[in-house]
């Protein structure tokens, strides 16, 4: 667990914020947070167990726990999806569509 206090202090407050936005997210799923940012499903647990309220922490790992579109080896989304004209500046994509 040593590792992932280390990764998770790391962070700028900028990148803590859009992991945290992410893993709210229902439509996120976990490997993307984790091709992105680095961090794990344990890593992000870990970021939001010590960055939120005791409560708001249990309910979101009540509606996270088993949900499909959390787990992308589980849903039934294909990457194909719709994705908003501003999802590049919001992940610092540099390969812009035209």
């Amino acid at each position: 667990m040593e590792k992932s206090k280390k990764i998770v202090k790391n962070l700028t407050e900028r990148e803590t914020d859009r992991i945290i936005e992410m893993a709210w997210e229902d439509r996120t799923p976990f490997e993307a947070i984790e091709m992105q940012f680095g961090l794990a499903e344990k890593h992000v647990i870990a970021l939001m167990r010590r960055e939120m309220k005791a409560s708001s922490f249990r309910m979101w790992r009540k509606r996270v726990t088993d949900r499909p579109t959390k787990h992308k080896a589980k849903s039934a989304v294909d990457d194909g999806r719709f994705k908003s004209a501003a999802q590049r500046h919001i992940t610092g994509n540099k390969i812009t569509k035209r």
